[in-house]
């Protein structure tokens, strides 16, 4: 029979930005209820890159250690022309990297990192999780806001969290309406059970092979027993009117690496045909808040994959609506943390964009990158400083600036 349940803070969505915010909210002393579609928490996808942002974000949640037991450290990122394998770049992701940002680069399974939040989640006696509950609309006020379901259950909070993805239902209500566009991308990706590999590129690699308008990305995941193979090509069946399993066919897959060198061309024959993810976004938005709700991670702010950045900009955002919620359960703080979050995560969707057009570029425009490339030094991390250097603090968008989100966290303890 349909009923009616109340919480102070209610997230719709209990993928890992959802689990991560109820994980901060619940931490801060609040009264969280997720509420997740799927009859289950799962993850959906392979591997996942844990820059040294995101890591920052999981040890203030108190999850990082224990993820850990599950990691890789790899040991460098390495760029290759995906035709002629020649070695463009290298970045050091060793003690280098972990003296400047304070952490080391990870590489986990999607589904280990979501197991951890859940954990974390279930031990805490404030928070309650509702599953096979399929949210269909939100009426959204001042004093609060309640959701109903497709089933005719509804769920009332004084402040409701919309972390229900790139295609989220409740964004048209908060934000209005818009599209997400697609560039015709496509992503094949999966994992291989790393003994039954005949070569690789290194069990302490992430390493990206680039082209014109297709790349390949490696690495290991869970303790290095399972090796994550992410393929992207643009296709030429893409039209905006077509549905996803119209266009970027498997035939269209193997064609898009026909010309790749022979390495490429044997670890496109081991991924697994049967699932494939169009590359969507949208554009950077202002009004994340609506009265007594808000949006965050994909919700807020949906971004192309190659920055690796979408998993940590929503541990990010779980942060700081962990702190500002911490100090009261409004609209003034859904409005803080929209403050405090917008600039950073519209710049790395802006990023993420352009450094997708520069890895695809073909011609002489891929010559001239590539000679950029090749004088790069191995330890010169100054490019990603902004992006990998976030300590979790209110920086300069509040008149607490300067706070850290950690301490702030201790402070509603």
């Amino acid at each position: 029979m349909p009923s009616t349940s109340d919480s102070e803070i209610l997230v719709v969505g209990g993928g890992i930005g959802g689990l991560a915010t109820a994980l901060a909210c619940a931490r801060s002393g609040r009264e969280v209820r997720v509420v997740e579609r799927a009859s289950e928490f799962s993850e959906v996808g392979a591997g996942l890159q844990l820059a040294p942002n995101g890591a920052e974000a999981l040890r203030i949640l108190g999850v990082l250690d224990t993820l850990d037991e599950m990691a890789v450290f790899p040991a460098q990122m390495a760029m290759h022309d995906i035709n002629s394998g020649t070695a463009l770049s290298r970045i050091d992701l060793g003690s280098n990297l972990s003296k400047r940002f304070g952490h080391r680069y990870r590489v986990m399974h999607r589904s280990d990192l979501l197991d951890a939040l859940l954990s974390a989640v279930r031990a805490l006696p404030n928070v309650v999780l509702e599953t096979g509950q399929h949210v269909t609309q939100a009426r959204i006020e001042a004093g609060g806001s309640t959701v109903t379901c497709a089933n005719g259950n509804s769920f009332h909070g004084r402040v409701l969290i919309a972390a229900d993805g790139v295609n989220s239902v409740l964004r048209r209500q908060i934000h209005g309406p818009d599209s997400v566009r697609c560039e015709g991308y496509v992503a094949y990706r999966g994992t291989v059970p790393f003994a039954e590999l005949p070569e690789h590129s290194g069990e302490d690699t992430v390493v990206l092979y680039t082209g014109d308008g297709n790349h390949l990305v490696q690495y290991p995941v869970r303790r290095g027993e399972l090796y994550n193979q992410v393929a992207v090509f643009r296709s030429s069946q893409y039209r905006p009117d077509l549905d996803d399993a119209s266009w970027a066919t498997p035939d269209e897959l193997d064609a898009a690496f026909a010309k790749t060198v022979p390495y490429v061309r044997a670890s496109i024959s081991r991924i697994d045909r049967q699932f494939r993810w169009p590359l969507r976004d949208r554009d950077p938005i202002r009004n994340w808040v609506r009265d007594s709700a808000a949006l965050m991670g994909d919700a807020a702010h949906p971004m192309y994959q190659y920055l690796a950045q979408g998993a940590c900009q929503a541990l990010e955002d779980a942060v700081t609506l962990g702190a500002c919620l911490g100090v009261e359960v409004s609209g003034k703080a859904l409005a803080r943390y929209a403050r405090l979050r917008q600039t950073r995560t519209a710049q790395v969707q802006l990023t993420a964009r352009k450094f997708g057009e520069f890895i695809h570029l073909g011609g002489m425009a891929a010559s001239l990158r590539d000679t950029i490339l090749q004088s790069h030094d191995p330890a010169d991390y100054s490019q990603m400083e902004w992006l990998w250097g976030w300590r979790g603090s209110l920086d300069g968008a509040d008149p607490d600036a300067g706070i850290c989100t950690e301490e702030l966290m201790e402070e509603t303890r």
